[in-house]
């Protein structure tokens, strides 16, 4: 995979802005519906009087895009921002929308945040010593690890999951742990997870969300479902 931005000095880069945005063709497993839901935590900018103000920024890119965006990329245009004046936030969110939909070649959404979504009561696998995972609750997987594709760093996170269906815990536990050595992006992880449950047990109501520790300020946590609309909102864990 060729990048302009991955594996070299911030210092040596000859160019800016928008031109800083590097885009990876995603590797889409045909899921039906799905987001990419984006925080970025240290989002620094100016307002018209020269003030300086740190806010978290929420960018949430459709899983149907053409692209996915590099996530050193996005950092380094993002911390861009840091020294421009702006008359309003509104003009900021216009101007990121506008760039990110030319390089994703797909909508996107963006908001300042104030705070999280709290986590959703759920069945902590790990702890659990049933065999069976009861119908219609939420699951949690507390301590996924996979693999960068590209740095080879790993990557951690919780995993969420809903289904209609019951599930056997020894299975989803081997299987979700298979994955520390397996180098991925986090979107196609969640994917493979979303496809591989659906094809093992068929639920007819089926979704998965990652919650991955954020890396150089931005956490990327991608959800993926069988409905349109999501069970699972931009909640943390540690809400604080």
């Amino acid at each position: 995979m060729k990048t302009k931005i991955l594996g070299k000095k911030s210092k040596k880069l000859n160019f800016s802005g928008k031109d800083l945005l590097d885009s990876i063709p995603r590797n889409s497993k045909k899921i039906k519906y799905g987001i990419d839901i984006w925080n970025f935590y240290d989002f620094m900018f100016k307002d018209k009087k020269e003030v300086p103000h740190l806010k978290v920024l929420e960018i949430i890119i459709p899983g149907s895009s053409k692209f996915i965006v590099e996530s050193k990329s996005m950092k380094l245009y993002l911390n861009s921002f840091y020294d421009t004046a702006f008359n309003n936030q509104s003009e900021i969110i216009k101007k990121i929308k506008r760039d990110l939909k030319s390089l994703i070649k797909d909508d996107v959404k963006l908001r300042f945040l104030d705070k999280f979504s709290v986590e959703p009561k759920n069945i902590n696998l790990n702890k659990s010593n049933c065999e069976t995972i009861q119908r219609k609750k939420i699951i949690k997987f507390n301590g996924f690890r996979s693999i960068c594709p590209v740095t080879s760093q790993p990557d951690f996170a919780n995993i969420y999951i809903y289904s209609s269906d019951s599930l056997s815990r020894d299975w989803l536990l081997s299987y979700l742990t298979s994955f520390k050595d397996h180098g991925d992006f986090h979107e196609q992880c969640i994917e493979s997870i979303f496809n591989t449950i659906l094809r093992n047990f068929n639920p007819k109501h089926l979704e998965v969300a990652g919650r991955f520790q954020r890396r150089g300020g931005i956490d990327i946590n991608p959800v993926r479902g069988t409905h349109k609309k999501f069970l699972f909102k931009n909640f943390r864990e540690f809400n604080q």
